[in-house]
Formats: C-alpha cells, structure tokens, sequence
C-alpha cells in the first residue's frame, strides 16, 4: 500500500495555498513599506520647513517664512492622511501574516501525514521482508534436516497400485 492519491493531491493544494498566502503577504508588506517611507518623506518635508522658518526669522526673509509655514502645514496634513492608511495596512500585514502561518501549518501537518504514511509503508514492507527470508531459512533448514537423517526403513509403508481388497478376497483368489 503506497500513499494515497488524495494526500498527495491536499498536500499539493496546500503548498499552493502557501504560495498565494505569502505572496499576498509580501504585497502587502511592500505597500506598508511604501506607506512608511512617504510617512519618513513627510516627517523630512516638515524638518524642512521648520528650519525655513527659523532661517527666514533670522534673516528677516517674509517669503521664506511664509513658505517654510506653509510646508509645514502640507507635511502635517499629509502625515494626517497617511497615519490612518498606515494602520490600516498594519492590520492587513497581520492578518495576512496570520493567514500564511494557518497555511504553512496546513501543509507541514499534510506533509507530516505523508511521512507518516510512507514510514508505515516502508515498515510493512520490511516486515515482508524478514517474513520472507524467515520462510526461506526455516525452509532450508527443514530440507537440509531431511537430506541429512537416513530414511527409516520401518518407517516405509509399501504402496500398491490399484484399489485395496480386503485381505478375505485376496485369500480366495489364491486358492
């Protein structure tokens, strides 16, 4: 008995599954990244800004302080809109990573019913095995103990053709 057909075909299937999963995880780690960066790109927009306006105070410039202002602002209300984004791809992450882990378990505990399967096929063959090579030396054993006793001769029954008659009949015909 080898391994059925439908264990092949689940295990199969759970690979894919796996494939999928974390194929779906990586895409939306590179979005999480992606979110992240413009969040760092943002946070750097904002520095700029600020040290605009702390230049233009020093130097007295009204357009460099009006514009360093006006930076800061467009960095804060982008920060704004990316932070909700940002959680909301962090839980889809964790999900999905949940997600590929549930798949990846499916699969190794499909593969480990497969191992399971072929350990069990790979025993009973062996047992097979060791039944046949049993047989055989009992059996050479057997032969090599009958070659070697002399035959019994008390032991031979002599054998006739034909059917027996009883011993009253052999009597009347030899009269």
């Amino acid at each position: 008995m080898s391994v059925s057909r439908a264990l092949r075909r689940l295990l199969r299937i759970r690979g894919i599954e796996e494939e999928q999963s974390r194929l779906a995880l990586d895409s939306a780690l590179s979005e999480l990244n992606r979110l992240e960066r413009a969040m760092a790109t943002t946070s750097e927009r904002d520095r700029r800004g600020r040290r605009l306006v702390e230049t233009s105070a020093r130097t007295g410039e009204l357009a460099d302080r009006l514009a360093g202002i006006e930076e800061t602002r467009a960095a804060v209300r982008h920060a704004g809109a990316l932070a909700p984004r940002i959680a909301d791809s962090e839980l889809d992450v964790a999900g999905l990573r949940q997600d590929f882990l549930v798949r990846r378990l499916e699969r190794r505990q499909a593969e480990t019913l497969i191992q399971e399967a072929e350990a069990q096929v790979a025993i009973e063959a062996g047992r097979h095995t060791q039944q046949g090579l049993d047989d055989w030396y009992g059996n050479r054993l057997h032969r090599e103990h009958a070659e070697a006793e002399p035959p019994d001769p008390e032991a031979g029954l002599r054998v006739t053709s034909g059917p027996a008659r009883p011993v009253g009949d052999r009597e009347a015909e030899e009269t």
